[in-house]
């Protein structure tokens, strides 16, 4: 199997395409409930879907990128607001935390090798 993609709750389309296109997605679907983005590297989407009741998202997606003081940096200098700068984690990766105008939590990390082969990796299947 392989992860097609996600798709996030949002309140306002146009604040929110405008958000995820300054984070450097590209749009490749877009209609007045519904906008899908490619992500510059590799063949992940992902999508949004506007939600007309309030709503509470408590999941987190997570956007890998090698440079990411860099990308930090030039996010900052677009005004591209953080709650966390780059910060080392104890489960060895590096993680900055945003969210998008509607609550969803974002974080923009970079974990290399440790992404799947943490030195705590198991082989469980059923």
């Amino acid at each position: 199997m392989e992860l097609n993609q996600v798709t996030l709750p949002v309140k306002n389309m146009d604040d929110a395409v405008s958000f995820y296109l300054t984070l450097g997605f590209t749009q490749i679907v877009d209609t007045q409930h519904y906008a899908r983005f490619s992500c510059p590297e590799g063949n992940s989407t992902f999508s949004l879907s506007l939600e007309s009741d309030d709503f509470e998202n408590n999941s987190i997606i997570y956007f890998e990128h090698e440079n990411l003081d860099e990308l930090y940096q030039r996010l900052c200098q677009k005004g591209i607001q953080f709650e966390q700068q780059p910060t080392e984690q104890r489960y060895l990766w590096k993680e900055a935390i945003l969210r998008d105008p509607s609550g969803n939590k974002i974080k923009l990390y970079w974990a290399g090798e440790n992404r799947l082969n943490p030195p705590w990796k198991i082989e469980k299947r059923a």
